[in-house]
């Protein structure tokens, strides 16, 4: 929730974002887009935010980037607007480009086989109807078990699962409703490092997230640009600001769709004067 101090941050950015240069809005998808489901293929945005990021994409002065743990192309198909964004699928590991190109680098032999163990454990304990299996991860949900059936699956897993990351070079991550471990390179902040490495050092710049899994996307953004935790419920975090989904957030997307828009008149008005 916006307070009195945090929205000069706000407005600041707005201002910057209708002049130039192209400015950098990076987002989740996964309860910050988009509420979580039990079946993650019915997370569907909220209502709104697919039009809204849809035009922001179309004017062009903004580059819209999504980095998720979902496969790129899952986020694609769930937020169906054309152009499609830039996304950043399995934690940073997969990069699709608007183009359609995607770039997957192959993980090495021994992330292979610790990921195997990791699932063997699973198999062990029968839990692997709980798990969702990705290229470079493992992750396994409880949302929607009651307190008690959620903490017994924790247990279960950390069991094998933190033996395992302590002596591997996987990462073992706790998130909103589940656990999930992955191979070490897979990491929302150096994405976002990557892709800030790419834009001008002055571009107004924003990341919003809402899991324990952007905190080092914040943590890159932090010093560059605004970070905003977009949550019903406020938690300790490295973001500057928080918002609550949906109305908040889709209240400064259109912000940003309207400083787009203003920059984008602008422009028009000055090429029409040279013109004349």
């Amino acid at each position: 929730m916006l307070t009195p101090d945090d929205k000069p941050q706000v407005e600041s950015l707005l201002r910057a974002i209708a002049q130039p240069p192209r400015s950098l809005l990076m987002l989740d998808y996964d309860g910050t887009l988009a509420p979580f489901r039990e079946n993650p293929e019915q997370a569907f945005p909220y209502p709104g935010i697919s039009p809204v990021l849809q035009e922001i994409i179309r004017i062009g002065k903004t580059r819209v980037v999504i980095i998720s743990g979902r496969d790129a192309k899952e986020v694609i198909s769930l937020l169906n607007i054309k152009p499609w964004p830039e996304v950043w699928g399995l934690h940073g590991l997969q990069r699709l480009r608007p183009d359609g190109d995607v770039e997957l680098p192959p993980l090495d032999p021994r992330t292979v086989a610790e990921l195997a163990a990791a699932e063997d454990w699973l198999l062990h304990q029968r839990l692997q109807d709980t798990a969702e299996f990705k290229t470079g991860s493992i992750a396994v949900h409880w949302r929607g078990l009651d307190e008690r059936e959620a903490n017994v699956v924790r247990e279960r897993v950390l069991l094998g699962w933190q033996p395992l990351a302590k002596y591997t070079r996987l990462d073992l991550l706790e998130f909103d409703g589940g656990v999930e471990i992955r191979a070490h390179k897979a990491d929302k902040g150096a994405a976002v490092r990557t892709v800030l490495s790419e834009m001008d050092p002055d571009a107004p710049t924003a990341y919003l997230g809402d899991d324990t899994t952007d905190e080092h996307a914040f943590e890159a953004v932090n010093g560059r640009g605004l970070t905003v935790l977009v949550r019903p419920r406020w938690r300790r975090t490295a973001a500057q600001l928080w918002l609550k989904p949906p109305e908040e957030l889709l209240g400064l997307l259109k912000r940003w769709l309207q400083a787009c828009q203003e920059r984008d008149a602008s422009s028009n008005d000055t090429t029409m004067a040279v013109n004349a």
